[in-house]
């Protein structure tokens, strides 16, 4: 983990996002590796080594896991209330990140309470390890990626976290999860693989989640359908969009 010289602070910034279930991006923190198989054509890795050649300050190391101090307390001068996705370019609970930079960035989502903060991780041992040594204000909402089957020891993990909303990131969907436990689950987020070797995603896939969704009273959100054209491709699931999201803490 390498930290970024101070003489590169001028021109950190949150970025509004293109992203469906959220409004901004807010990236203390760049980098990461690959752990499952949801991550073999991670999005953040082809943009990170974009970024670098454009010759972007924060990645000056490309992909390699860097924490950036200089943007920490970026989201305490928005003054609109937001929806923001942290570290849309990395994965909080990374090994390479210090616990104590965690916790600052858990501090400062605490401190712009008018906002609302959504954490995904795959690291979700960590997650629990770390969950007692801060305080889970009711705009952190925490979620977790289970591309298959494979990890739905994740939502385990999910649950032993006192986040206010808790939810599911099923991007890539990669195979049917047809045994899906949405005890104490908020939201599920669907969506297929986009970009260069994007994997297919069946309808069945996502019908039988939609199901498991409504059966449960979960909250369910359809992304995209993905591909290598997904504007193409669209986000329309039996004719319609499917945009159900929690309700936002009161500030």
């Amino acid at each position: 983990m390498k930290p970024e010289p101070a003489s590169l602070k001028k021109g950190a910034k949150m970025n509004s996002s293109k992203i469906e279930w959220t409004e901004s991006t807010w990236n203390p923190v760049t980098g990461c590796t690959k752990i499952s198989e949801g991550c073999r054509n991670c999005y953040a890795e082809r943009m990170a080594k974009r970024l670098q050649a454009m010759g972007q300050a924060n990645y000056r190391n490309g992909f390699n896991v860097t924490c950036h101090p200089h943007v920490l307390k970026m989201p305490t001068q928005w003054k609109k209330s937001k929806m923001i996705f942290v570290n849309s370019m990395s994965d909080l609970f990374h090994e390479d990140i210090p616990d104590g930079f965690i916790f600052d960035i858990f501090s400062v989502m605490q401190e712009a309470h008018r906002h609302q903060f959504q954490v995904l991780t795959k690291r979700s041992q960590r997650m629990v390890e770390l969950s007692g040594h801060f305080q889970w204000s009711p705009n952190v909402w925490m979620g977790v990626t289970v591309e298959s089957a494979n990890h739905l020891n994740r939502i385990d993990d999910l649950r032993k976290v006192p986040a206010n909303v808790r939810f599911l990131s099923m991007e890539p969907l990669l195979g049917p999860v047809k045994q899906l436990n949405l005890t104490n689950i908020d939201w599920v987020i669907v969506g297929g693989e986009s970009g260069p070797g994007a994997r297919p995603m069946k309808n069945e896939w996502v019908l039988d989640i939609r199901n498991q969704c409504i059966k449960s009273g979960t909250d369910f959100f359809f992304k995209q359908w993905g591909g290598v054209n997904k504007k193409k491709a669209g986000r329309l699931l039996e004719g319609r969009t499917w945009d159900a999201m929690p309700k936002l803490a009161i500030a």
